[in-house]
């Protein structure tokens, strides 16, 4: 039986003085961290992400209430801002029922934090604060996804059809997946995974913004180029390691998009997943016009100290949890 952790403890020291200059710079900018719930009667909706499942038998609940673990805490940080907050952060450990690999275990630690009166740019201007901070790297770069699209492919990924995607595709050797694809989200995401993410980000972090509008997911659409949203990511040394909004206030488009899900869910053979209604019944108390980016700290720390497994950051991954 390996009962040992599998970072040593120098890793381990390193890891609690992350912590301490991410609780530092928030301290400085009197943002406020809260704590919000492991678990909720809700679960995610994007047919990507897969929740862990498990079930409270105890009073008021019999018959077992079914609860699943947050693959974020992003639902219940909204609740508090629409009840008045201000600006928050929050690090604590999110689930996600996927690969455990390199750079993921299936329980993880994820910086969230929400800035009211930001859009997505004013965010990426303190998200490079941090890293310049933590990471010790020099000036963060921006770049729009189509510019990195047409900058890596030659190819402009808003205006590309279906055809023109799956024929990049092929030049890639991904033929036989893309020739099942009927739509442009899930052939640019391909692209922009297997092909594009490898090479980006190599000496400086680069921040990537104005994604696709058929890949918002909680970002408000653009109204001066609806074919964007106000989302971006962050990618270092090919890897990915943040994804921001420009947050979506609206409830009815917030709920029509998790019905869309659901949809999409039940055609790939994946359940539905329960709503939040609680997110949505906040939203419609009103959320303040704010941006919110999610950060994993155990990727962060990988980079910081210059190591390339997950393990070597933390203490008891699944595999000796």
């Amino acid at each position: 039986m390996s009962w040992q952790p599998t970072a040593d403890m120098a890793q381990l020291r390193q890891r609690g003085h992350l912590l301490a200059q991410i609780r530092q710079f928030f301290a400085e900018r009197d943002v406020l961290e809260v704590d919000t719930p492991a678990m909720s009667q809700a679960a995610v909706t994007d047919p990507h992400l897969y929740s862990f499942e498990t079930t409270f038998v105890g009073p008021g609940a019999s018959q077992g209430l079914p609860l699943h673990l947050m693959t974020s805490p992003e639902f219940h940080m909204k609740r508090l801002l629409c009840a008045g907050s201000g600006c928050i952060y929050q690090i604590g450990k999110s689930f996600r029922n996927e690969e455990s690999s390199r750079y993921h275990n299936p329980e993880f630690t994820m910086l969230e934090w929400y800035r009211v009166g930001f859009n997505e740019h004013d965010l990426m201007v303190e998200m490079a604060q941090l890293l310049r901070l933590t990471l010790g790297c020099g000036e963060p770069e921006k770049k729009s996804y189509q510019q990195v699209f047409i900058d890596a492919l030659g190819l402009d990924p808003l205006s590309a059809s279906v055809t023109e995607l799956q024929q990049e595709c092929a030049k890639h050797g991904l033929a036989d997946i893309a020739q099942t694809e009927t739509t442009a989200a899930p052939l640019q995401q391909m692209l922009f995974s297997m092909v594009i993410e490898p090479t980006i980000g190599q000496t400086v972090p680069l921040m990537v913004f104005d994604f696709p509008a058929n890949q918002a997911a909680l970002a408000r659409i653009n109204p001066d180029d609806p074919r964007v949203a106000g989302r971006f990511e962050v990618y270092f040394k090919a890897i990915e390691l943040a994804n921001g909004f420009y947050e979506l206030a609206d409830a009815d488009e917030q709920l029509a998009r998790f019905e869309q899900d659901n949809r999409d869910r039940v055609a790939l053979g994946l359940p539905a997943k329960p709503i939040d209604h609680n997110l949505i019944a906040a939203l419609r108390h009103g959320l303040p016009d704010c941006a919110g980016v999610a950060l994993g700290i155990d990727r962060l720390l990988m980079l910081g100290i210059g190591v390339d497994h997950i393990e070597q950051v933390t203490a008891f991954p699944v595999s000796r949890a």
